[in-house]
């Protein structure tokens, strides 16, 4: 009778219950990935999407003597910070200038938004939202409310003009003036008769034209000066200073 070798211990037989190897855990899926400044229990407040970062947008509203501050706070998303930044400091560039402190609280507060911006335009692109992120909408530069930067302009020429008006105004018969410009760009100013600066005295004034003829009527006038614009035309008929009568 011939005998055949068992299986050895280390090598198990087909079939046997030791043949069978355990599965392979299943690979856990991979989250988003990281941002250094993102709160991994932070979703974005408006679509439900990670990363998400915590930040304040906020906006202005003038209201001549009142006045209002809205603020938005996060979490937010890449895209829906972006949007939001956009979508609030356009309406601040139309809302935010009307008021004498609203004219310097509103682009302080823009100005505030830049920071919450550059931590948006950090954050990867989102995902895992219940709901698609806000769309970005159009950059600033190219929407019509960046028009509003206008506003404060317009308002220092108004009181450059201003000034200038209330110049003219002082600019009577009997003041006297200097030339601080050059003769063919002439930039008078009204200064005190006594002092060494003054050189010319106005010995008559014609409003409503700028006509150099016009000092024709006036015996002592050697010199004319004559401003031609919307705020004020007129002609400055002059004499050097000690002798005008």
């Amino acid at each position: 009778m011939t005998l055949s070798p068992s299986p050895l211990p280390s090598e198990p037989a087909v079939g046997s219950p030791s043949a069978v190897q355990p599965p392979a855990p299943a690979a856990s899926p991979q989250g988003p990935p990281a941002y250094r400044g993102a709160d991994s229990r932070q979703v974005c407040r408006f679509c439900g999407c990670v990363p998400a970062v915590q930040a304040t947008v906020r906006r202005h509203v003038g209201m001549l003597v009142l006045m209002r501050f809205v603020r938005l706070d996060g979490p937010f998303c890449r895209r829906c910070g972006i949007a939001t930044v956009r979508d609030m400091t356009a309406k601040s560039l139309v809302q935010g200038w009307w008021g004498y402190a609203s004219s310097v609280i509103n682009p302080i507060t823009m100005l505030l938004n830049v920071g919450p911006m550059l931590k948006f335009k950090r954050l990867p692109e989102p995902e895992a939202g219940y709901r698609e992120p806000l769309h970005l909408g159009k950059p600033l530069f190219r929407r019509p409310e960046i028009l509003g930067l206008l506003v404060p302009v317009a308002v220092v020429a108004l009181i450059v003009a201003a000034v200038v008006s209330s110049t003219d105004h002082r600019a009577v018969a009997g003041a006297c003036i200097v030339n601080r410009g050059t003769d063919d760009a002439p930039q008078i100013a009204v200064v005190d008769c006594g002092g060494d600066e003054a050189a010319y005295r106005i010995v008559g004034r014609v409003d409503g034209v700028a006509d150099d003829s016009q000092c024709d009527q006036f015996r002592d006038a050697v010199a004319t000066y004559t401003q031609e614009a919307d705020s004020a035309t007129y002609t400055l008929c002059l004499a050097p200073v000690g002798n005008a009568s």
